[in-house]
């Protein structure tokens, strides 16, 4: 299985797309709201109590949330050292300043990176393009051209793991991938830019001439329907961002970005 295919089983895999964009949309906006660790640190804590029950595997899991749990802690350490400075300082050497507004600062984005990136990789795994697509067009009303547009270029992006190795292989056959690990990676980015161009250019004139973009009502083979479960996946969603919201204004910490 591709590192990219989509979890297809447990609970989270039956609620419908538009239901998953849109929980991730109630608990991205609440926390980015307010810059606090308290409300970010709630809705980490209920996140996690959720995902217990998600039924992704733990390999899948790991892998797939990495990049966020790496992402935090560094993005974190950066505001730490050079955020806003105030209350006191423990540490001044040139462009690095510690003090309790950064530390408060680095803590607060730390944890709102992990409690908006963890439930948006765990939804986004579960989702079939295919399907997204089918509840944009069919829930939302979204028009078909762009909806099959953008289908089209999220099962693209599956090809770029394979093409990533074929272009590896290729130049090793040749001769020229046993060095300079920086010049070498920079080249083979550049060649993948150039397939993936070339790939989408010959997939649009193909989509087109087939009348992908023709101006009448297109009709969809798979049905996409809003049930109980999907509004109750939304339901569960804005009870995290209200409680995590709840809590930092209750013990006072909430602050709003415009406000502040």
């Amino acid at each position: 299985m591709s590192i990219l295919a989509p979890v297809r089983q447990g609970p989270l895999a039956a609620i419908n797309p538009v239901a998953k964009l849109g929980a991730t949309l109630l608990i991205s906006v609440v926390l980015l709201i307010s810059i606090d660790w308290v409300s970010a640190a709630v809705a980490l804590v209920l996140e996690l109590a959720l995902l217990t029950v998600a039924g992704i595997p733990l390999r899948t899991l790991v892998v797939r949330t990495a990049p966020i749990w790496i992402a935090a802690p560094l993005a974190g350490l950066t505001t730490v050292l050079y955020g806003q400075t105030s209350g006191t300082v423990y540490l001044d050497w040139w462009l690095v300043e510690v003090s309790d507004g950064s530390i408060a600062l680095g803590l607060a984005t730390m944890l709102r990176i992990l409690a908006i990136g963890l439930p948006a990789v765990l939804l986004f795994i579960t989702i079939d393009p295919t399907d997204l697509a089918d509840g944009l067009a069919q829930v939302l009303r979204l028009p078909a051209r762009f909806v099959l547009g953008g289908l089209a270029g999220l099962r693209l992006v599956g090809l770029f793991v394979d093409d990533w190795r074929a272009l590896t292989l290729a130049r090793r056959a040749r001769g020229i991938a046993e060095t300079g690990a920086v010049r070498r990676m920079l080249g083979q980015a550049f060649a993948l830019f150039v397939l993936s161009i070339r790939r989408g250019s010959k997939l649009a004139t193909a989509m087109e001439a087939r009348g992908f973009g023709a101006p009448v009502t297109r009709t969809w083979a798979r049905p996409s329907v809003f049930r109980g479960r999907d509004w109750a996946t939304l339901a569960i969603a804005l009870a995290v961002a209200l409680i995590a919201a709840g809590v930092a204004i209750a013990v006072g910490s909430w602050n709003v970005v415009l406000g502040s």
